[in-house]
């Protein structure tokens, strides 16, 4: 019952933050993600990007995550994993260019630029396991870089509430980091505590 309610969380969450992500199509960036409107015009091919791609991506995860697929439609799930790939290097990309300039400062500009090296590197590891068919390790650095994508869903969670307690500005500059590092040590738990049951089976 437990495992089906986080089954059941993971879809929602995933599907539920990328159609919101993209309300910026029927309102425009300003009225809908007033902290990204602040980009220069040298750096609006970047955000239209990131934020047109990377709700792609969290919407692709389930799936890609989904047993069924995997198992009845290996192809398609394939076929996912490659376009999964590469809108996260087109989004990380862009992310990166847009934490260089972003208004929340360096400390958030760091948080920022090292989660989209790491949603990059993860990925492509991920990936390059799978063509090698080394399928475990594919779904231990799959999850690693679920991980990261869910950042999405977490800053979305938390930022209201750090803004109500710090403030807007301050509340963003801590869910930089909070957005992901807790996301990457909890895969990093998971995984080991994978390892260990293994061990205790073996």
């Amino acid at each position: 019952m437990l495992e089906r309610a986080r089954i059941s969380m993971f879809w929602i969450l995933s599907l539920g933050v990328a159609l919101v992500s993209w309300r910026f199509l029927v309102f425009g960036v300003e009225a809908s993600m007033p902290a990204m409107a602040h980009f220069p015009e040298t750096q609006k091919l970047a955000l239209y990007l990131h934020i047109g791609l990377a709700p792609v991506v969290l919407a692709l995860l389930p799936f890609q995550f989904w047993q069924g697929l995997r198992s009845r439609r290996p192809a398609l799930h394939r076929w996912f994993g490659r376009l999964y790939l590469l809108l996260i290097v087109v989004s990380g990309v862009a992310a990166l260019v847009l934490a260089s300039g972003t208004r929340a400062g360096p400390v958030a500009g760091v948080a920022f630029g090292i989660l989209g090296v790491l949603w990059i590197a993860v990925t492509v590891q991920a990936v390059r396991l799978a063509m090698l068919g080394r399928i475990a390790e594919h779904r231990r650095w799959m999850i690693r870089s679920a991980a990261l994508t869910l950042a999405a869903v977490t800053l979305r969670v938390y930022l209201p509430f750090l803004a109500m307690v710090f403030g807007f500005e301050t509340g963003y500059l801590i869910v930089a980091w909070l957005c992901w590092v807790p996301n990457a040590l909890i895969a990093e738990w998971i995984l080991w505590r994978k390892g260990a049951a293994r061990l205790r089976t073996a």
